[in-house]
C-alpha cells in the first residue's frame, strides 16, 4: 500500500464510521496494542485484511496518529514472528495533518497451512476466525476442517465395527457390481473382496462408512443423524402459523442409502412445491412446471449427499431442507472443501471431499462427476425465470437458497389462479374454496395460491383487520380500466 493509498483509507473510514471484515482499526496513541487474535483471523481469512493504526474508535473515530511509527512496526513485527506460521506483514507509514498512521497488510497463507494461531496460546485457543469487524474463536471443527485437508482425511473410509461385511453385500450392492464390470473392464476379473477394498466399501474386514451409507439395508442403524429432515413451512420463517395453527405443512425424517435418500427428498419437495400450467410456446399445448426446476434442486442434493462432511465431529447434524413460501433452503453440515470459494463454483474444478463416495454415486449412474452441478443449477433457474441461487458458506456450514418469485411485472398469471379468481368473483367462504379445489388439501391450497393471491392485491379480504377470522370470505378485485 502507498502512503496516499492509506491516506484515502483513512477517510474512507473516519467518513463510514466503521470497521468490517477486511478492516480492522487500532488507536496506538501511547503504545503497541495486542494484535494475536486479528493476525490470526485476517491470516486465515479469503484475502486477508488490514489494520490500521492512529484511529481512535472509542472516541468518534478520532483521527489521533500513532505514538511512534518506527517502534510500532517493530512491534507488529515482532507479534507476527510469534505466530505459527509466521506472519509476514507489509507495514505502511503516512503523515497526515501532523499526524502520523500506520497500516498493517496482512495476506491470507496458503490453506496447507491453516490455521495460523497465536504460538503462545496453542492451536486450539489462538486459532481465529473474522466474523463480522470482530475476531471470534474458531471451534474445534473448523480447526479440524484445515487439518484433513492437509492431512488428505477421508472420514468416509473409516470402519464401523458393529457392522459386518454381509451388512453392506445387499441388492444394490449386487447391482453396483454389475455396473463396474460393465464400466470398468480392468476390474472385471477382480473378486469381489478385492473390488469392495479398492472401491472403498472395506478396510480390515470391515465396512466403511461409505460402504455403509452406498448398500446397507438401514445405513441409519449405525449412523443415525446421517439422514436428510425436511420440513415444509406454512410462511416465511420458521414459527410462522399456518391457517389452523399448524407449525408445519409436512414434516418428514428421510432415511436411506444416498440414493434413496435422494430420492425421498425429491418426492417431498414434489409434493409441497406448486405446479403451474403454461404454454409451451415451441408446441402451443399446455405443460405443468413445476415451481422450482427439479434438475436444480436434484444437483443441490447430490451436492449435498455427497459432499457434506462424514466426520465424527459432523455425525450427529443431519441434511436439512427446508421449504418456506418465497424460497427453498437445503443445508448440509461441511462448509466447502478445499481450495474452492463461493466466486470459485462452477468456474474451476473443486477438492473433493468424498472421491469415493462420489466415484460410487458416478458408477450406479445417479451422478456424472464432472462438477457440471452448479452450472446447472444456474442455467435451469435462469430457464425458469427465477432468481439466480444463493450459494452461501459460513462456519462448517453450506447453504444454498433459490427463491421463487420474480419481479412482479414479469410474472405471469398460470391457469389455476385464473379458476381461482374466476370462481371468486362473489365472496367464497374458506369452506368454499375448499370444496370447490379438493385436489389440494386446505392448508396447502391457503397457503400457496389464495393467500398469495391476497398478497398480490388479486383478492380482496371481507374482514380485512382481522385475516384469519374463521368467518374471512375472499373475492376478486376489480380492476379499474
Amino acid at each position: 500500500m502507498l502512503p496516499e493509498e492509506l491516506i484515502r483509507l483513512i477517510h474512507d473510514i473516519k467518513t463510514t464510521a466503521s470497521e468490517d471484515n477486511r478492516i480492522e482499526i487500532k488507536k496506538a496513541a501511547g503504545g503497541c496494542p495486542k494484535l494475536y487474535d486479528t493476525l490470526s483471523s485476517f491470516s486465515n481469512q479469503t484475502g486477508g485484511g488490514i489494520i490500521v493504526f492512529g484511529i481512535d474508535q472509542d472516541n468518534d473515530f478520532d483521527l489521533c496518529g500513532v505514538y511512534d511509527a518506527d517502534d510500532l512496526q517493530k512491534k507488529i513485527v515482532s507479534m507476527c514472528k510469534q505466530m505459527t506460521p509466521v506472519v509476514r506483514p507489509v507495514c505502511t507509514a503516512a503523515s497526515m495533518d501532523g499526524k502520523t498512521f500506520v497500516s498493517a497488510e496482512i495476506h491470507e497463507i496458503e490453506i496447507t497451512d491453516k490455521p495460523c494461531y497465536y504460538a503462545g496460546a496453542g492451536i486450539l485457543s489462538g486459532s481465529y476466525i473474522r466474523v463480522g469487524d470482530s475476531d471470534e474463536h474458531m471451534t474445534q471443527y473448523e480447526i479440524y476442517s484445515y487439518e484433513a485437508f492437509r492431512k488428505k482425511l477421508q472420514d468416509e473410509l473409516r470402519t464401523e465395527q458393529r457392522a459386518e461385511i454381509s451388512d453392506i453385500q445387499t441388492l444394490g450392492f449386487e447391482k453396483y457390481m454389475i455396473n463396474i464390470r460393465e464400466k470398468k473392464p480392468v476390474q472385471a476379473n477382480f473378486p469381489t473382496e478385492k473390488i469392495m477394498k479398492l472401491q472403498g466399501f472395506t478396510d480390515n474386514n470391515k465396512p466403511t462408512l461409505a460402504g455403509i451409507m452406498m448398500f446397507a439395508e438401514y445405513p441409519q442403524a449405525f449412523f443415525p443423524q446421517l439422514c436428510i429432515t425436511a420440513v415444509s413451512v406454512p410462511g416465511y420463517e420458521i414459527g410462522d402459523p399456518g391457517e389452523y395453527s399448524q407449525r408445519f405443512d409436512d414434516n418428514e425424517r428421510i432415511e436411506g442409502t444416498i440414493p434413496q435418500m435422494l430420492d425421498g427428498a425429491l418426492s417431498f419437495i414434489k409434493r409441497n412445491i406448486r405446479v403451474r400450467t403454461i404454454v409451451n410456446p415451441m408446441t402451443g399445448k399446455r405443460e405443468d412446471m413445476t415451481e422450482y426446476p427439479i434438475i436444480a434442486l436434484r444437483e443441490i442434493l447430490l451436492n449435498a449427499l455427497i459432499h457434506r462432511d462424514y466426520s465424527i465431529h459432523t455425525e450427529l447434524t443431519p441434511i436439512t431442507i427446508r421449504i418456506f413460501t418465497d424460497r427453498i433452503e437445503i443445508e448440509n453440515p461441511g462448509g466447502l472443501y478445499g481450495r474452492i470459494t463461493i466466486d470459485d463454483l462452477g468456474k474451476s474444478i473443486a477438492d473433493t471431499r468424498n472421491p469415493f463416495i462420489a466415484k460410487a454415486m458416478e458408477i450406479t449412474g445417479e451422478a456424472e462427476n464432472r462438477f457440471s452441478g452448479i452450472p446447472i443449477i444456474r442455467r435451469s433457474m435462469r430457464e425458469h425465470k427465477l432468481p439466480p441461487p444463493v450459494f452461501q458458506n459460513y462456519r462448517g456450514v453450506f447453504k444454498v437458497t433459490l427463491y421463487n418469485h420474480m419481479p412482479e411485472e414479469e410474472q405471469p398469471m398460470n391457469s389455476f389462479e385464473e379458476q381461482i379468481l374466476d370462481y371468486c368473483k362473489e365472496w367464497r367462504s374458506r369452506t368454499e374454496l375448499r370444496e370447490r379445489f379438493g385436489q389440494f388439501t386446505a392448508s396447502y391450497l391457503m397457503s400457496y395460491h389464495v393467500n398469495p393471491l391476497v398478497k398480490a392485491g388479486k383478492l380482496e379480504l371481507l374482514y380485512p383487520q382481522t385475516p384469519r377470522s374463521k368467518n374471512q370470505k375472499y373475492r376478486a378485485v376489480i380492476r379499474k380500466s
